[in-house]
């Protein structure tokens, strides 16, 4: 089937409508009318080619919404009409140790697993295109179940990757009531950490560079919020925290927030900067028992239950909506932190 979509034909090149080819759908695929797609920084790296790998011509985006339009013969938990989700991910080995463990963001078979764009599709040599089009075909293992209110879809889509991401570490190591939890930069990603670690009942400190931010953390649910460049108010806070979500990509100094951590509490970074972050100060880790840790995404299960948790507790992203036509205006915004806090593209105006 052929769709409408917007593709870089280059690193070089602004988007441009394309036509791309969706496979038909078998016996275990879901196909899906695209609503609404997040945009996500990762999208923007891939159209420049500022990671290596990147195939073009390149269709982004794997934050979907959307509407099922069929299924195949042996798909038995989806139906025409629902309301559906796709992530970072549309296949995977199903056979390694983390995909039997419902961890398929850390697939070990030869590829690992097989991303919603520039990836190998169904294993093969095609390249996958996201969700920057009007419709797409995934395997139902794939596909998640969406029970927010239809007028909340939009604001649902960077569920798909800012909402995972930021929930699966605070899940993995155990935030709840009764800790104390910073959470660095609220942008895309610290703003979904800052609503998550609330709801999960956790004291939530947030950190910023800029004081402009204060209020708007503070009405997201920061019981806190810490400017830190200011070493005063920092050091206020030494050895106060059980963990850190740290969402910041660009390279910073690791050491003037693993400070704050208490005896054996664990930073975990979920942002991938550009160059290396300088080296921790090892000593910070060994005399207080700390650890640094790392987090990809979540799991299909996960995923799952992070939606029906957002579902429950009335989560969502805050959203600008925007047309398909506007992308490039809106990855210059997004590059300068001018968007509270996640661009979504309204797929209706690419039909």
């Amino acid at each position: 089937m052929q769709v409408k979509a917007y593709a870089a034909q280059s690193a070089h090149t602004p988007l441009q409508p394309f036509t791309i080819d969706r496979r038909a759908p078998g016996d275990q695929d879901v196909a899906i009318e695209i609503l609404f797609c997040g945009v996500c920084h990762s999208d923007l790296h891939t159209v420049r080619s500022e990671w290596e790998g990147i195939l073009f011509p390149s269709v982004v985006g794997h934050e979907i919404v959307g509407r099922v339009t069929s299924v195949g013969a042996k798909v038995g938990s989806f139906k025409a009409g629902d309301l559906v989700g796709v992530g970072c991910m549309v296949d995977s080995c199903r056979t390694c140790e983390s995909c039997k463990d419902d961890l398929e963001q850390y697939c070990e078979g030869e590829h690992g697993f097989t991303s919603t764009y520039n990836g190998y599709a169904k294993g093969g040599t095609v390249n996958t295109f996201g969700g920057y089009s009007t419709h797409i075909v995934v395997d139902q293992h794939f596909v998640l179940k969406i029970s927010h209110a239809e007028k909340d879809l939009a604001a649902v889509a960077p569920l798909l990757c800012a909402g995972i991401t930021t929930y699966s570490p605070l899940k993995h190591w155990k935030v709840g009531p009764g800790q104390r939890v910073g959470v660095v930069g609220i942008g895309g990603l610290g703003h979904m950490g800052i609503k998550l670690a609330s709801a999960m009942g956790a004291h939530v400190v947030a950190f910023t560079t800029s004081e402009s931010k204060r209020a708007a953390a503070l009405e997201l649910g920061a019981n806190e919020v810490v400017v830190s460049k200011d070493a005063e108010a920092m050091a206020k806070h030494a050895n106060s925290l059980d963990f850190i979500l740290n969402t910041v990509a660009a390279p910073h100094n690791l050491d003037t927030f693993l400070a704050l951590l208490k005896r054996d509490g664990t930073m975990t970074v979920v942002g991938v900067p550009g160059e290396p972050h300088p080296s921790p100060n090892v000593a910070t880790l060994i005399f207080g028992r700390r650890t640094l840790g790392g987090s990809l995404i979540g799991g299909i299960k996960e995923t799952q239950e992070m939606l029906d948790f957002c579902a429950k507790q009335g989560i969502v992203a805050d959203i600008e909506t925007i047309r398909m036509q506007d992308i490039e205006t809106a990855f210059g915004r997004m590059a300068k932190s001018d968007v509270k806090y996640r661009f979504v593209i309204d797929l209706a105006s690419l039909k």
